[in-house]
């Protein structure tokens, strides 16, 4: 049997089989560590989505033009479907931020 190395973009281009994100490392937010985030974007109602774009709009003073291929309205969606602040999507490493906000463009592009 031989492993197989997957390259970023394979990672990158793959459907997720699961909901649950884990973290490259642990992560310590407002005093606790986060290994995983669960995704679960097939529990959002409409009702969330449009409370993401007001709050997106209302906090950060944007404009909801191509909103869906952007990453800090694509972090509102994901802290909804996970269940946490977007405070805390937003503190992520880089690379973390980096899929998880695609998970979430995955879904809203869909």
């Amino acid at each position: 049997m031989t492993d197989q190395v997957k390259t970023e973009e394979d990672v990158t281009t793959e459907t997720p089989a699961t909901s649950i994100y884990t973290l490259r490392r642990a992560w310590s937010f407002e005093g606790g560590e986060v290994k995983d985030l669960n995704l679960d974007f097939d529990r959002l109602t409409g009702e969330d989505i449009i409370s993401c774009e007001r709050q997106y709009m209302q906090l950060e003073g944007a404009s909801m033009l191509f909103k869906d291929a952007n990453k800090e309205y694509q972090a509102y969606v994901a802290a909804r479907a996970a269940k946490v602040p977007v405070e805390l999507i937003r503190a992520l490493p880089a690379k973390d931020f980096s899929m998880v906000t695609l998970r979430a463009q995955r879904f809203l592009l869909g």
